[in-house]
């Protein structure tokens, strides 16, 4: 097993969905992205998982600018893609369309150099 380095944990997910499934994901960065997230420098605010053409796609994951990246710096907000298995992505997207789950991101992590996260198949939990 190799060392795993937590950067981010995406706290308040547990107060407003219930996770039903988790999953370990690979994410396809270009440029200084994978810097920035060494640098903890990431923001989960309103991020889920959209499944399109049998892909997966993370919207809406914040990775701020790499301080010494100048022209070759990364958008912040744009959409990225997931590395999952096309079984597994077809598994989630039928839950996601016939029972109205949706998917979530928990945490990401570095596991052996590699930007890793944690997605999470989630009912949103009902307040009163």
């Amino acid at each position: 097993m190799g060392e795993i380095k937590l950067i981010a944990k995406n706290k308040k997910i547990f107060r407003s969905y219930e996770i039903i499934d988790k999953l370990e994901a690979g994410i396809v960065l270009q440029g200084t992205e994978i810097k920035s997230i060494r640098n903890g420098n990431v923001s989960f605010r309103d991020s889920f998982v959209d499944i399109v053409d049998g892909q997966a796609w993370l919207i809406g994951l914040y990775i701020a600018p790499y301080i010494a990246g100048n022209i070759w710096n990364h958008a912040e907000d744009r959409k990225r893609k997931l590395l999952l298995n096309k079984r597994e992505i077809r598994k989630w997207d039928s839950k996601v369309k016939e029972r109205g789950f949706t998917v979530v991101v928990i945490d990401i992590y570095l596991k052996e150099g590699k930007a890793k996260m944690t997605i999470g198949l989630a009912r949103g939990k009902t307040s009163y």
